[in-house]
């Protein structure tokens, strides 16, 4: 990489005919957490004098481009720092900000989340949902997965709980795919005390943690309640049931790296070097809409209702599976979740029907039959009833 002095200057060109600044993104976009990055990058350049951008969709943890050791630019964003990329940037001396929070502090001026309070948040998620009982599931000599679980430990700390904790390589799931791992994250869950809540490190974990309790048949969210990191929308709403996840908020980390590399390339000295943004919040799905409940019989019906009310389900489907006398059942229900059977299962259509009315422009008709009934007028009928609103003035009063 050409060598750059310190006293490197060029003009902030305001917007007008003069050069721009000429700047490398390294940022992977397989991941929400990078396309949120660019996003936040590109409103900092529509608030602020443009960059001749040269955007490089890397993935994370392979190594720099042949061609970065002579590339002869203003300032860098990169997202996959491995070491040895570190040590070229730093020899060169061209300003960068590093994202990268696989391996700590590697000499650059960084921004990461705070992984710490991302911890805390899920934990604090957990708790809400009554649960006594937790579990970690992160990846190896990942220094952001290390740091999430000493945030979700020192929260759960006054609870004088013990974490169950399990991680495995993330390099090699990668190379051999994780079904090769599965076998031992199947054992540990299934050893694991019942009910418990467990933050998976990041939404992909979630998803291995969820396909393997489908495998052991474990009972989500009733016995294993899970939530991820990301809100990777595609990952969370694939999954079965679909995958709570705290929301980082990525477009700001994106937007303050650009801000600080503005300061770099002007040769000012940013007020830290490392800084830390917080998380936006949680985005709770199915994953973590548990009620911890001590009853076999009751917990069978959940999953079964959590599964298929969007399928037709009735009560007396349920009692073909569940050996157990009707009144008993719904006697039970009401003493555990303060619902029928039947008004449960209203609840999950409900849901899904809200979602659906949300997040697509489906017609009335495919909405209704894709949440179990037959008829779109007889829909309208039982939204009204249960949600206070029409389907379409739901719709249309959604911000």
């Amino acid at each position: 990489m050409v060598n750059r002095t310190q006293d490197r200057r060029f003009h902030i060109r305001s917007r007008g005919n003069l050069q721009r600044p000429h700047v490398l993104l390294i940022v992977e976009t397989a991941m929400s957490f990078g396309r949120g990055v660019l996003e936040g990058i590109s409103q900092y350049l529509v608030e602020n004098p443009p960059w001749s951008v040269q955007l490089d969709l890397r993935e994370l943890l392979v190594t720099p481009p042949a061609w970065l050791e002579n590339w002869d630019g203003d300032g860098i964003i990169t997202r996959s720092t491995t070491p040895e990329m570190a040590a070229l940037i730093s020899k060169s001396g061209i300003p960068t900000v590093n994202l990268t929070d696989i391996y700590g502090d590697q000499g650059l001026p960084s921004i990461w989340n705070d992984h710490e309070a991302i911890g805390q948040l899920a934990a604090e998620h957990l708790l809400q949902r009554g649960l006594k009982q937790f579990a970690f599931c992160g990846f190896t000599n990942h220094q952001w997965s290390e740091t999430r679980y000493r945030g979700f430990q020192k929260h759960l700390q006054p609870y004088d709980t013990n974490i169950q904790f399990h991680s495995s390589d993330w390099a090699q799931a990668r190379r051999t795919g994780w079904e090769a791992q599965q076998a031992n994250m199947v054992q540990w869950l299934a050893e694991l005390p019942k009910p418990i809540g467990i933050l998976a490190c990041n939404d992909f974990r979630g998803q291995h943690v969820l396909e393997a309790c489908r495998v052991a048949q474990i009972s989500v969210p009733d016995q294993v309640a899970v939530i991820g990191v990301d809100n990777d929308q595609v990952i969370c709403d694939f999954c079965q049931p679909s995958l709570s996840s705290v929301i980082p908020a990525a477009d700001r980390i994106g937007y303050e790296a650009a801000r600080m590399l503005d300061q770099l390339m002007r040769s000012e000295q940013p007020a830290e070097r490392h800084v830390k943004i917080a998380p936006l919040g949680i985005a709770a799905r199915q994953s973590t809409d548990v009620m911890t409940i001590d009853d076999a019989e009751v917990v069978s019906a959940l999953k079964i209702i959590r599964e298929r009310a969007c399928d037709g389900l009735s009560v007396a489907d349920i009692l073909k599976e569940i050996c157990i006398a009707r009144s008993s059942l719904e006697r039970r229900f009401r003493r555990f979740i303060g619902r029928s059977p039947q008004a449960e299962i209203r609840n999950v259509q409900m849901k899904r029907a809200q979602q659906l009315l949300r997040e697509t422009n489906l017609p009335l008709a495919q909405v209704a039959a894709l949440t179990g009934f037959r008829h779109a007028e007889y829909f309208s009928v039982v939204f009204k009833r249960e949600i206070g609103k029409t389907p379409g003035q739901f719709r249309s009063h959604l911000p």
